[in-house]
């Protein structure tokens, strides 16, 4: 048999698996919105490393300089180098992106797959619910429970855990009712398997990517938040260094030592940004495989 009578395999190879690695590869919007996290990761990861100072460290030789290769993004009022409390900052905002947006969501998911799948007076009596929470702004009634509990990083969770599961448990609702129509379901029923098996092995894993998709956008949610209320003093308390606290610590010096306020702003925009854009690029990728 003559060589141009065989068709080498290989040459089919690229053209054959070209699509398929396109589907499998994180859009750019995904791509740099990781590439963001990463960095903040980094920095609350091993902040020791990459912060040239001290957060806490006071320094009166040096109160309110303005940017410069000593001090890249300035001092504030007692001396301490802003860049490197920015960098620290990132620990505890990132802690709040997690811890705030965790328990919700699992407890979230919980009772929307349960309700979901019950229907009946329970899902009436969760719509009835919902409807009460709604008429009220979020962050009204997160302020009222910090109010009520005290200021602090754990009254904060406490509170928005309190109100930020309802939205996750309506997303999950809604998808487990449209799976539970489908066919898979049925034959989960007829074949005799539990209900805790068709919601958590069957259902559940079919109806978690618009739940994932929202975990990340809400993330970036609850940085701001978390930012809001350091700044109102119900978050994180100083001297710890949180975004929210280093723009309350200088919005009195906004005129003279703009700097203060205006570079952890910037962190918390990218911050949001970059959980944003993952999460864009997230549920694109999952669509695409769809």
């Amino acid at each position: 048999m003559s060589d141009e009578a065989v068709a080498p395999p290989a040459a089919l190879r690229p053209a054959a698996t070209a699509p398929r690695r396109k589907q499998l590869r994180l859009p750019a919007t995904g791509l740099l919105g990781g590439a963001i996290l990463l960095l903040f990761l980094l920095c609350a990861l091993a902040p020791w490393l990459i912060a040239p100072y001290d957060p806490l460290a006071f320094d009166y030789m040096a109160i309110m300089q303005p940017p410069s290769w000593e001090h890249p993004f300035g001092t504030d009022n007692f001396g301490r180098d802003v860049l490197s409390r920015t960098i620290w900052a990132a620990q505890v905002d990132l802690q709040i992106a997690v811890f705030a947006t965790l328990f919700p969501a699992i407890f979230g998911t919980l009772a929307g797959c349960l309700i979901g799948y019950a229907g009946g007076w329970v899902d009436a009596l969760f719509r009835r619910l919902v409807d009460v929470i709604v008429t009220i702004p979020f962050v009204v009634l997160v302020i009222a429970i910090v109010a009520v509990l005290g200021p602090g990083l754990l009254n904060m969770y406490i509170a928005i855990s309190a109100v930020g599961w309802i939205i996750y448990a309506r997303l999950m609702r809604s998808e487990i009712i449209a799976q539970k129509k489908r066919d898979y379901a049925a034959a989960g029923r007829v074949m005799g398997y539990g209900r805790l098996r068709i919601i958590f092995r069957h259902l559940l894993p079919n109806a978690a990517s618009p739940l994932l998709v929202y975990w990340m956008t809400d993330m970036s949610l609850a940085i701001l938040l978390g930012s809001s209320l350091g700044y109102l003093g119900l978050g994180a308390q100083p001297p710890t260094a949180e975004w929210g606290v280093l723009i309350a610590d200088g919005k009195n010096f906004m005129t003279t030592a703009w700097w203060m306020s205006i570079f952890p702003g910037t962190a918390i925009v990218l911050g949001g940004m970059g959980f944003s854009l993952f999460g864009d690029g997230l549920a694109t990728w999952l669509r695409r495989r769809a």
